[in-house]
């Protein structure tokens, strides 16, 4: 068809599926109606050798669904694991007056965190110091241990665009410094709108950044920033722990996050937040107080 494949979980009269968008905003090709052997579960869909390219056979024979009728949700969920990489754009280094990583700064989300475009980011009662940070999120598409750099990308089904969602005072004042709690509160992972696939997306690691908060751009940048790039986290992460497809790795965050500001800038009740990554889409989200 010409357009670019945008791997997409979505709704419509009740039912949640997976789809192909035809182009960021576009309608939808119901590709599991045109061929059911396609899984109707990202991660099982990533975990089927041609999965992707069933889904791209089923394109033009897939009854479309109009975009206004279709609601984009997360583009997948349960993944096994969510990886985050700290401290992994030479700006937000600068930023914290702190040294650029030898080597990849390794945390984690778990799966529990992730939510829809759309869907509000909840502000528990326990957190005070709430931030944002845009993140490119790369997505597994088959089992890796121990690749190397050179063949990294052949274990990459494509990209989406992550919101690593902080509690600032539960990351660095509480629990220890253990990160974990503060980045691992339920909704504290929006991602979407869709996966776009590696053969698809260009370079990479030359695409635009950015985050606003309440239509003001709060962080903007290049992922020509990363100090290790897909291929070399890709590489660093499987030597340790084998990734499985559907894994998601958050890349890290360019400056501007809201800890490092004078004075510091919190999310409150009422905010909204996009983060965008130019090639992948545009997601935005509500902050709410949990009631």
């Amino acid at each position: 068809s010409g357009t670019m494949v945008r791997l997409v979980r979505f709704s419509e009269g009740g039912a949640v599926r997976v789809g192909a968008q035809l182009g960021d905003g576009g309608d939808i090709a119901d590709v599991t109606k045109a061929d059911p052997s396609i899984p109707n579960d990202m991660v099982a869909l990533l975990s089927t050798a041609d999965g992707i390219a069933k889904v791209k056979a089923a394109i033009d024979a897939a009854p479309k669904v109009p975009k206004d009728q279709a609601t984009l949700l997360a583009p997948l969920v349960r993944p096994e694991k969510v990886i985050c990489i700290g401290m992994n754009y030479v700006d937000h280094c600068t930023e914290q007056n702190m040294p650029v990583p030898t080597e990849p700064v390794v945390f984690s989300k778990f799966a529990s965190t992730i939510t829809d475009p759309g869907a509000p980011i909840i502000k528990p009662p326990e957190v005070g110091e709430l931030d944002f940070e845009v993140e490119l999120a790369i997505v597994i598409g088959k089992q890796a241990k121990r690749v190397t750099e050179a063949n990294a990308m052949d274990y990459v089904a494509g990209y989406t665009v992550a919101h690593d969602v902080s509690a600032r005072d539960w990351q660095l004042k509480r629990n220890g410094g253990q990160w974990l709690m503060g980045k691992t509160f339920d909704t504290f992972a929006p991602i979407g709108p869709a996966i776009v696939t590696t053969d698809e997306i260009g370079d990479i690691h030359n695409k635009g950044i950015r985050c606003r908060l309440n239509g003001e751009t709060v962080q903007d940048s290049n992922t020509n920033q990363l100090v290790f790039n897909v291929n070399k986290i890709v590489e660093w992460c499987s030597a340790m722990i084998t990734l499985q497809p559907g894994d998601l790795i958050l890349t890290g965050t360019p400056p501007g996050v809201g800890c490092f500001r004078k004075p510091p800038l919190w999310l409150k009740d009422g905010d909204v937040v996009e983060v965008e990554i130019d090639g992948i889409g545009c997601i935005s989200n509500p902050v709410k107080d949990e009631k």
